[in-house]
């Protein structure tokens, strides 16, 4: 008998992932998943005909490398309006297979052995794994609860010669925190002399509370020459499942994008692009997220007011982070499969976000979910 193969893992200390596990124990012990980042609610019944529209007119080929024109248009007519932004459709957009692609894509696109990326954590658990896959140095800079606040003097002091690129995520998913044009004028002075890329995650651009605006590398001209942005229709339009996103960015930086992105996927879902591009010609879609999301979020907050968690301002995303440090000295990781086997309800652990499994007693729920499965998760909250 041969025996097993010999080599060394690219990515050895990666296992499965936090999701998967809590998800798994929430299935297992019928518990309501507030743990994964997806809604539990249909998309548009209109953008699904669009989608069955086109399928059956026959729009099922590949699509163009780059993406729909049509659609690009529209983002491009998007990104004017929102962010007083020219772009050209053409050299500027890349439709993606969703947002956890084009990250991929943008990172493998640029960092090399041994080049350096700074990490803002918490953090989405792609990002470190993308960066180790190409034999990139991850350097993480750790938010601190409560605030969860940059203190840019501080970042600017991890940046060296070998520093290829810095990734930011606005809003902060899990941490809620949205970066304010303060922010966005320091990291553009750290960047002013350096060859450093920035990647801006920015997914979350519509889900932003209490009157802000979301503070996009797009409307900052110096950061935008050396940014590529991410975005995701499924967190816009609550459709996770298709996969579509797209990048933004300078024609120089896009051209290396494509070189990648033409070998990693080729290309993205035809119908859904079609219909995304009719879909985006009524703004209204997207611009009454923020009042309906902050309308969960508080409605979340009033269920769970007579819980002994203790709730973390959220200023943006579908994510609430709660302390509980008042009920429990366990580490987060053991409280939340309590909270799921023994309570019934999944959230996910902060320290999972980041690196050093810094264990501040911190959870977070997802609120994108029906009236009805909140008012149960709430009910249960408070009987902890």
């Amino acid at each position: 008998m041969s025996s097993n193969i010999i080599f060394n893992s690219k990515l050895p200390n990666t296992g499965t992932s936090i999701f998967t596990i809590m998800s798994g124990l929430a299935n297992e012990h019928k518990a309501i998943n507030l743990s994964q980042g997806f809604p539990n609610f249909e998309t548009s019944k209109r953008l699904m005909d669009l989608v069955s529209e086109n399928m059956l007119k026959g729009n099922n080929q590949y699509a163009a490398m780059q993406g729909n024109l049509d659609l690009r248009n529209q983002i491009a007519k998007k990104i004017q309006s929102l962010y007083q932004k020219d772009i050209d459709p053409n050299t500027e957009i890349t439709i993606t297979a969703g947002a956890t692609q084009a990250l991929f894509t943008a990172i493998n696109a640029f960092v090399e052995k041994g080049d350096e990326v700074i990490v803002i954590e918490p953090a989405y658990d792609s990002y470190i794994p993308s960066i180790e896959l190409c034999g990139g140095i991850p350097v993480v800079y750790e938010l601190e609860y409560p605030n969860y606040s940059i203190d840019w003097d501080k970042l600017a002091s991890l940046f060296t010669e070998k520093t290829k690129m810095i990734l930011i995520n606005t809003p902060n998913n899990p941490a809620g925190k949205a970066l304010k044009a303060s922010d966005l004028s320091s990291l553009e002075t750290i960047l002013e002399n350096r060859n450093t890329i920035l990647l801006s995650d920015e997914v979350y651009e519509h889900l932003i509370f209490d009157g802000k605006i979301h503070e996009s590398v797009l409307k900052y001209p110096n950061l935008y020459n050396k940014s590529l942005a991410v975005y995701s229709f499924g967190k816009t339009f609550h459709n996770t499942g298709w996969k579509i996103g797209y990048v933004v960015g300078p024609d120089y930086l896009m051209k290396e994008f494509r070189k990648v992105h033409q070998f990693n996927v080729f290309s993205v879902n035809t119908p859904i692009q079609a219909a995304l591009a009719t879909f985006l010609e009524d703004p209204n879609e997207y611009l009454g997220l923020p009042n309906f999301y902050q309308a969960k979020r508080d409605y979340f907050l009033a269920l769970t007011h007579a819980s002994k968690l203790e709730p973390i301002h959220c200023e943006g995303t579908y994510f609430q982070l709660f302390s509980y440090k008042n009920v429990s000295t366990k580490s987060d990781l053991d409280f939340a499969k309590q909270l799921t086997i023994e309570n019934g309800v999944a959230s996910i652990p902060i320290s999972a976000f980041y690196s050093s499994k810094r264990d501040d007693k911190v959870l977070r729920f997802c609120f994108a979910k029906t009236d009805e499965t909140l008012e149960k998760a709430g009910a249960l909250i408070c009987k902890l």
